[in-house]
């Protein structure tokens, strides 16, 4: 297992480019973790207080259905983050997250996080930048998977 430090940040492609003092910031509130497969990782609608950068393995998106199973709403794998409901208050998960395979990743504790981008508003906004992009990319994800869900499906959708 991996120390995490800026320079094994640095390494990988969502923090590309930043500067060593905001690598530096973001890995004090950092750790490696290791989850088995089928763990689940959070549950929609709970409380968001991390975000994990995949180091290795496969972890899919889920939302609650009414009446039905669980959603898949992306398929999330190396060098992806999953987690961006702790940037907002209420600090909700907006979808759930299962390990499909066992998943190494690099955890970042929000409120960690949260202090360091308000001590230096550079490293908030390059970060929101950056968690920008992932979030466009779910939303088109979502949008693709659900538009191809069977017609049969029932709810407000």
């Amino acid at each position: 297992m991996i120390g995490v430090t800026g320079p094994v940040l640095a390494a990988q492609q969502f923090f590309r480019g930043m500067r060593e003092e905001q690598l530096a910031a973001l890995a004090a509130g950092a750790s490696a973790v290791v989850f088995p497969a089928g763990h689940r990782i959070f549950e929609d609608g709970g409380h968001a207080g991390s975000f994990w950068l995949i180091r290795s393995g496969h972890v899919v998106l889920d939302a609650d259905m009414p009446g039905d199973v669980p959603a898949v709403v992306d398929s999330i794998g190396i060098g992806e983050l999953i987690g961006w409901s702790w940037l907002l208050p209420p600090y909700r998960w907006a979808f759930g997250a299962v390990c499909v395979t066992e998943v190494e990743a690099i955890q970042f504790g929000a409120a960690a996080v949260r202090s360091a981008c308000a001590a230096d508003p550079a490293l908030g906004y390059e970060l929101t930048r950056r968690m920008l992009r992932v979030m466009a990319r779910r939303l088109r994800s979502a949008r693709t998977r659900l538009a191809v869900r069977p017609a049969n499906v029932t709810g407000p959708y």
